[in-house]
């Protein structure tokens, strides 16, 4: 079965002859202008999925939980632990999980300046 798009006129062409509501399924596009023109008109986008318009990100490891749980996370939920560690102790740290990550693939000397450069721009002495 073929897609159906809306743009921004189509939308208004909908509103027009009364049409309050439009049921957005996974076979139903809107363009990001038909998006913000139902909400200046009050048309109402009846979906199964999040409200997000066409050009936001899917963060399914968001959306999806949020959705089935029925609850809204919290930034403190993916905010890691902040805990203080000196300039030293950050670079073993980093050092030791490329390592693991990668092995012996990442020469030493390039992963060093790529550590110091990343850790400088980040004012993280």
């Amino acid at each position: 079965m073929p897609k159906e798009f809306y743009t921004e006129k189509d939308i208004e062409d909908l509103f027009k002859r009364g049409v309050m509501t439009l049921n957005v399924t996974d076979q139903v596009v809107l363009t990001e202008l038909a998006y913000e023109k139902a909400r200046q008109l009050g048309l109402k986008l009846l979906q199964a999925s999040p409200d997000n318009p066409p050009s936001a990100p899917v963060r399914p490891y968001i959306s999806e939980k949020s959705v089935q749980m029925g609850v809204q996370p919290s930034a403190q939920q993916f905010a890691p632990a902040v805990t203080p560690v000196g300039g030293s102790d950050l670079q073993q740290r980093i050092r030791s999980a490329v390592n693991a990550r990668l092995g012996s693939q990442v020469d030493a000397n390039l992963l060093e300046a790529i550590i110091k450069r990343v850790l400088q721009s980040t004012g993280v002495k």
